[in-house]
């Protein structure tokens, strides 16, 4: 298992207060950095550089097994003040955004190279940038602009969100958590909810005769956000209960931009609820959209979506041998999908990959369907 100091380092949480005791753990142990950008330097931190086996350049707080890690992975450190640290890769794209460059060609660059060019473009900026220094690496490298990037503490959006749930519905029962450098997510199932949330959409299954489908199916939630600039704070719909969560659209989210702040969170929240509906409506409509081929057309949404190629051609081999060469919905066609993600996760894919999967699979609810039903054969 990799310790946290490792870029590669990720936890699961089986519990609410398990993610919150981590979480504000983790906040109290993180330090933001302002500093100018034209005073920050870049050093080389490949296993030929002579950092690599000088440990006491590095903070104090900064182990030896943190340094070798960044060697295999980034390769480059970063001087604080007087301070100097490994960067995480997690860091490398906001780096790169202070520095006003493109990364097309430099990650084929010599460590060496690359930080001297980096080094000469970050000397071209006054501005200010703002650090996250954690778990002994700098983590993110954002603008320092107070109107550009907004710290909003995961123990505080999560403690929110959490309030907000128990005031509605107190029955919520969290499902699963996870963590890693550059993400954080959770899920909540809402069984009190059914008959308001999906009522509708479970007899307009039952009408099409997948009754046990629908009695399967439970509404849930999934809050997510990143510190190092992957993500706003958002909470998504889901369908619980089968082999994997179903992600059926976003329904808030809260940049860490323009000076936001808890209670913009906090505010968004309130209006969750309702758009829950209007999210379930947009999964309820594809039961009413009839496809003439639609083994071509699921071929081609998955292409569209850029689904993993592998595990979306199993999804659709699986599909025609149960659609027959017959018509199908297009509701049909995106519940076959969702073995494509199930397919990943066995497969090992990581977790932040497969949340990222589920988002761009939601994007297939907004699609107009009938344009992707192609009489001829769609090679992939």
């Amino acid at each position: 298992m990799p310790k946290p100091c490792q870029d590669d380092y990720f936890v699961e949480f089986h519990s609410f207060a398990d993610m919150m005791s981590y979480h504000e753990m983790q906040s109290k142990n993180s330090r933001w950095e302002r500093t100018e950008v034209n005073t920050l330097c870049v050093i080389p931190l490949d296993a030929s550089s002579p950092l690599y086996s000088a440990q006491a350049s590095f903070a104090s707080d900064v182990s030896e097994e943190a340094v070798k890690d960044t060697a295999n992975n980034l390769g480059l450190a970063i001087k604080v003040g007087e301070d100097l640290y490994p960067l995480r890769s997690t860091a490398y794209k906001s780096l790169l955004d202070r520095a006003k460059i493109s990364e097309t060609a430099l990650p084929k660059l010599k460590r060496e190279d690359l930080a001297g060019i980096l080094n000469a473009c970050l000397a071209l900026h006054k501005a200010e940038s703002l650090l996250l220094i954690r778990d002994e690496k700098v983590s993110a490298v954002h603008s320092g602009d107070t109107t550009d990037y907004s710290v909003l503490l995961i123990n505080e959006l999560l403690d929110a969100l959490k309030t907000k749930l128990d005031e509605r519905f107190a029955d919520n029962e969290f499902d699963t958590g996870y963590s890693d450098h550059s993400f954080t997510s959770a899920a909540w199932s809402l069984p009190g909810q059914k008959a308001d949330l999906i009522g509708a959409y479970q007899k307009v299954l039952d009408s099409q005769g997948k009754t046990a489908l629908a009695g399967k199916l439970m509404p849930g939630i999934r809050f997510s956000t990143s510190d190092t600039g992957v993500a706003s704070a958002k909470v998504s719909a889901l369908i619980l209960g089968l082999q994997h969560p179903i992600h059926i659209g976003g329904m808030l989210a809260v940049d860490h931009r323009g000076q936001s702040k808890i209670m913009d969170f906090n505010e968004a929240i309130d209006m969750m609820f309702a758009k829950f509906c209007d999210a379930i409506a947009n999964l309820e409509k594809l039961t009413n959209v009839y496809l003439d081929y639609p083994i071509n057309a699921m071929t081609a949404i998955c292409k569209k979506l850029a689904m993993p190629k592998k595990a979306a051609l199993e999804a659709i081999g699986m599909f025609e041998v149960t659609c027959g060469g017959g018509t199908a919905t297009a509701h049909d066609i995106f519940m076959a999908m969702q073995e494509i993600l199930f397919t990943s996760k066995i497969e090992g894919t990581p977790i932040s990959k497969l949340l990222m999967l589920e988002e761009s699979m939601a994007r297939a609810l907004t699609l107009n369907w009938e344009k992707y039903d192609y009489a001829k054969t769609v090679s992939w």
